[in-house]
């Protein structure tokens, strides 16, 4: 499955997220290395956004605080303003489908 948060404060969210999925009794059969499954899960299965760069700055020490070069989909973005125009939708494509 795939989880987002769509307003990233202190990224507590995402870090009880990641704690369960690596926790996850499904996940350790598919990815019995550690290392593997946190990249997985960083890769493939939690994304983010913080409306504000400090926010981002906090959440993501928070969630990465033992890996800062930690691949992962949490980015800087206001969420609020496409949200109200109905573009959301278009964005969050536009930000994580890019490669």
């Amino acid at each position: 499955k795939t989880f987002i948060d769509l307003y990233m404060k202190s990224g507590l969210y995402i870090t009880e997220i990641v704690k369960r999925l690596y926790q996850s009794e499904e996940l350790k059969k598919l990815f019995p290395d550690k290392d593997e499954r946190l990249k997985h899960i960083f890769e493939k299965q939690v994304y983010g956004i913080a409306p504000t760069e400090n926010i981002y700055k906090i959440a993501t020490r928070y969630i990465l605080g033992f890996d800062e070069n930690m691949k992962h989909n949490l980015k800087q973005l206001d969420a609020l303003p496409y949200a109200k125009e109905g573009t959301l939708e278009q964005k969050l494509d536009e930000i994580y489908l890019e490669g």
